[in-house]
């Protein structure tokens, strides 16, 4: 099987991506798989890494201002989205793929719509529950639109060719258990919270929980996570301010950055956290409560609209960052905590929303296409 990747901007385009090309190999491991990502982006770094060739396209995104230099900026992207589409038509013909899939990203917009141009099977993969502008203008063209969450079928047309099939999940979180995970990480019986706002950070969540995080260091009610991010250096100072030290509470873990994620994941009672897409995902298939704090700086806000889609399953809590309150995040946990009923019923209903054969159905869908059995 030959194979074209496009996405790209930021991780939860990119990682969906390498995630299906790496099931491809392992199910069919004479694939050749090509990525097309974006100039100067980040998948520059992480797709080199996965071992996958890469070529680039000179390719940007709107800018959402209506200042001059965002005014200079948009003319110089709609001329290269132009151009762009011409350097897609040019690599795609060398590499003469069996299908593309794109994963979102503006770099996908012009890629796919070069394949449906030129005849060569395409697919989309939707992480969110809100479809992004790409997705939204290429559904009816392509073969399929792989949906991760059901949520988003109302937004597209009903001619569209969609099919749920769920993110790719890592397979460590899949397995990941509760008890073991707790033993590795020397915890006890104490309820247990995981918090974080990213590997760079989130300002808002690391200050909306220091409150939490600064009374049970001093009263040992929660055993805690807490990962601050790249700029959130300032944080453990900021406990110190609240009466804590952070380091000589034994029941306080404060880090820079999670790197065993599936096992505090499977350890944590309750998460509080962005509402990224994969985040979601791996919420799901542990089955874990969440309190869910959606970035608003994001494309068509649609943090908001995934958090939403777990709080209409009554398996997530939503506080949004204009309401953000240490004391807010305080009570909420408390009466999450303080509630077997509540917990049961939202790490049920999480795992209710869980679809854990995600490569499956992906593959699936790529293999069924490439037979020519859809449109």
């Amino acid at each position: 099987m030959r194979v074209i990747f496009a996405g790209g901007g930021t991780a939860g385009h990119i990682n969906p991506a390498l995630a299906i090309a790496g099931y491809i190999k392992d199910k069919e491991p004479n694939s050749e798989l090509l990525y097309i990502g974006a100039q100067g982006g980040m998948e520059e770094r992480l797709v080199p890494q996965s071992g996958i060739n890469l070529k680039t396209i000179k390719i940007s995104g709107f800018k959402r201002s209506f200042s001059p230099q965002a005014i200079k900026e948009n003319i110089i992207t709609v001329k290269r989205a132009v151009t762009a589409t011409a350097e897609a038509k040019k690599i795609i013909r060398e590499f003469n793929p069996d299908i593309c899939i794109g994963t979102g990203g503006y770099v996908s917009g012009p890629v796919i719509r070069a394949a449906v141009k030129l005849k060569i099977p395409a697919v989309i993969h939707e992480q969110n529950a809100f479809p992004g502008v790409t997705t939204k203008m290429l559904s009816k063209d392509v073969q399929r639109v792989m949906l991760a969450n059901p949520y988003a079928k109302k937004y597209l047309n009903d001619n569209c060719h969609f099919v749920t099939t769920g993110n790719p999940v890592r397979g460590e979180i899949i397995t990941a258990a509760k008890e073991s995970s707790r033993k590795a990480l020397g915890l006890d019986d104490r309820p247990v919270i995981l918090s974080f706002g990213g590997s760079l950070g989130a300002r808002k969540i690391n200050e909306g929980v220091a409150e939490l995080i600064a009374r049970s260091g001093k009263d040992g009610k929660y055993q805690i996570i807490h990962a601050y991010g790249q700029y959130g250096k300032w944080f453990p100072d900021l406990l110190r301010e609240k009466g804590i030290e952070p380091d000589s509470c034994n029941n306080l873990d404060i880090r820079e950055y999670i790197n065993n994620m599936p096992v505090c994941l499977a350890a944590a009672d309750l998460v509080i956290c962005r509402a990224g897409a994969i985040t979601l995902s791996e919420l799901q298939v542990q089955g874990k409560p969440a309190i869910l704090i959606p970035s608003p700086n994001v494309a068509e806000n649609h943090q908001y609209h995934n958090a939403m889609s777990m709080a209409e399953a009554k398996a997530a809590f939503v506080i949004e960052e204009s309401e953000l309150t240490g004391e807010k995040v305080i009570e909420l946990a408390d009466n999450i905590l303080g509630d077997e009923n509540i917990l049961r019923e939202y790490s049920q209903n999480a795992g209710k929303m869980a679809i854990v054969d995600a490569n499956d159905r992906i593959y699936s869908v790529i293999r069924t296409v490439i037979k020519g059995v859809a449109k």
